[in-house]
């Protein structure tokens, strides 16, 4: 009975490293994963954004371009995006760095209505 187990330790040891570097390599995966923008929306997060710092300006019957839809919004992100990582937007005031940010990961990403 003793040399069997004596023939088994080496492949019992081996299977323990294994599942230990298996177990790693997923929780690396994990953490590699998680991206900040991916929770960004339009409706969520870059509308209340835009509705509370632009449209006095950009609204309907206002400076170009207008800000109250998202049609409006899409169509000029990339102006939208420059003009406030710039800060030369809003005049007056200032956005977050919080809301800069979460403005030009949804323009990246796409300016998706979502």
């Amino acid at each position: 009975m003793m040399i069997n187990f004596q023939k088994t330790k080496p492949h019992f040891f081996l299977l323990s490293i294994g599942i230990l570097f298996a177990s790693c390599l997923s929780n690396v995966d994990e953490v590699e994963e998680l991206d900040p923008c991916d929770a960004i929306t339009f409706s969520v997060d870059v509308k209340p954004i835009i509705d509370s710092n632009c449209i006095q300006c950009h609204g309907t019957g206002g400076n170009f371009p207008n800000l109250t839809t998202y049609t409006g919004v899409s169509t000029n992100a990339t102006i939208v995006k420059t003009e406030i990582v710039s800060k030369r937007m809003p005049q007056g005031g200032s956005l977050s760095d919080a809301e800069i940010q979460a403005i030009s990961c949804w323009v990246d990403a796409g300016a998706l209505n979502n």
